[in-house]
Order: structure tokens, then sequence, then C-alpha cells
């Protein structure tokens, strides 16, 4: 007997298929399929691409990460700092470690004391935000180090943006940490049903810890993204950005309640959003 096909599975590329052709033959006289407005489109994805692929492994495991936004926004700062007193390799690690340790600490809380991740993002979401505020009075930070706004967002490879080549990166190293090692099957694993997980051996505060982790990682790299595209970094980047990342976590196929997902499509429901702005 024919095993009936489940759409569900496939609903993100169908939706990016359907939204790419209904705009190919309304937009068909704007260009919109045109080779630049496509990679301008990837272009302005990429922040939110490989923010999400982070949310991805917060939302497998059950959580969720509201800080997102104000994580990108101090990442940005702080690099964009950096680089006026060093190179541009010391001055993207210090964003990493930004992040790192802003996801370190909403882990620390949510797996230590137990407190809902929801309720615990939502309150350093205001903490991050007030810090970016006041690390330069509001003031924007601008960014001259050549090297660094083209390998972080202004340069072309050819007629590939660096931007739309880290979301590759990005993806690729997302979807083999997902997918292909222990710690990938330990995150759905909990988000699937933690009291099975916990029995089973798996050390879920464990796993919670570092997928949060992982997630203020990633927002931080989306940070470090955003300095490098717009040469120059403010308080205000990635304020609007918490809605979009999860909307591309969900819309590319991750289960909101944890324990089902993918990498691949969520850098596709993300794209479908570019789309549709």
């Amino acid at each position: 007997m024919a095993k009936k096909f489940d759409y569900k599975k496939y609903i993100v590329y169908i939706s990016f298929i359907t939204v790419l052709v209904v705009f190919s033959i309304i937009l068909r006289d704007r260009g919109f399929l045109s080779y630049g407005n496509i990679m301008n489109i990837l272009r302005q994805t990429a922040m939110i691409s490989v923010a999400a692929v982070g949310m991805t492994f917060a939302i497998s495991a059950g959580l969720i990460d509201l800080s997102t936004g104000s994580v990108v926004a101090m990442s940005a700062l702080t690099t964009a700092l950096m680089l006026r007193v060093t190179g541009w390799i010391p001055a993207a690690i210090c964003g990493l470690l930004v992040g790192f340790v802003s996801g370190f600490l909403n882990g620390i809380v949510v797996a230590k004391v137990r407190i809902p991740a929801f309720l615990v993002t939502l309150g350093t979401s205001s903490v991050f935000a007030g810090i970016a505020r006041t690390m330069t009075n509001l003031e924007a930070v601008p960014i001259i180090n050549a090297n660094f706004n083209f390998i972080f967002g202004s340069g072309d490879i050819g007629p590939i943006s660096t931007l739309f080549l880290w979301t590759i990166v990005i993806m690729i190293l997302g979807h083999i940490l997902y997918r292909k090692t222990s710690f990938g099957r330990a995150v759905l694993a909990v988000g699937g049903n933690e009291s099975t997980a916990r029995y089973s051996g798996i050390k879920v505060d464990q796993i919670k810890l570092w997928a949060m982790t992982l997630c203020g990682v990633a927002a931080a790299f989306a940070g470090i993204l955003y300095a490098g595209r717009l040469n120059g970094a403010r308080y205000t980047l990635g304020e609007n950005d918490n809605m979009s990342v999860i909307a591309a976590v969900v819309i590319g196929g991750t289960s909101f309640s944890g324990g089902k997902g993918t990498i691949v499509g969520t850098i596709i429901g993300s794209i479908v959003i570019g789309m549709l702005n």
C-alpha cells in the first residue's frame, strides 16, 4: 500500500515556492526575479537567518529566547567599540563573548533556578536593552575598518554577498550540530519529553543551559553582521527582530512545543519572511 504523502512536513518549501511564483508573476515588470533583487533579499535576511539557527535549538528544547534583539544590539556595539582599539578578529571575538555570557546567564537561571525561559528572557531583554542604551549614551558608533566591513557584511566575493555566504556557513554548521551530534539529539529529546529524557540519562539541565547559550552566540553573530553591513552600530539594532526570528523558526517546521525541527527549514522560513517584506 502506497504511503500517504504528508504535506505538513514540506509546508515551508511549498510556501516558499508559492510565494516565489506569485510574486514573480505579480511583480514580473518590476524585476522581482532579477539577480540583484534576489541577492538583496538574501542580504537583508542574513541576520534573521543566523539568529534563527540559534533559536531553533532553544525552541526544539522546549525553550524560547526573547532577549535576542537586545543581545544583537549589545554585541554590535561591543564590536564597534573594540574596533577603535584593536583589530577586527579580537573585536569579533569580544562581540561573540557578549552573546555567550548573555545566553549562559539566561541558561543558568532557566536550568538551575527553574524559572520558565519566557519569563527569564523577557526580563533579561529589558536589562540587556538598557545596557545597550547606556554603552554609548544612545550615540551611534561608526566602523571604518575596511576589512571588518568587507568580511561581515558590505563585501561581495564575485557576485555573491558575504552575508549570504555567512548564512550558508552557519546553516551547514547548525545542521551538522542539530542532526549529526549527540547534543542535537539530546536537544530534541528534551523538547519532546523532558521526563523521558531525564530517565534516559540525558543531563536535561545541561542541555537547556547550552541551548540557551548557543542561542545567545547566534544572536551575537547576527549583531556583528548588522555592524558590518551598516558600517556601524546603534542601540536600536535588532529591536524588532524577536518576532521575525521566532516566526522563521516556526514557519520552517520547528514545533513550538519542542522535540521537532529543521535548520534548513528555518533558513527557508527566514527567506519567505524576507520575500514578503
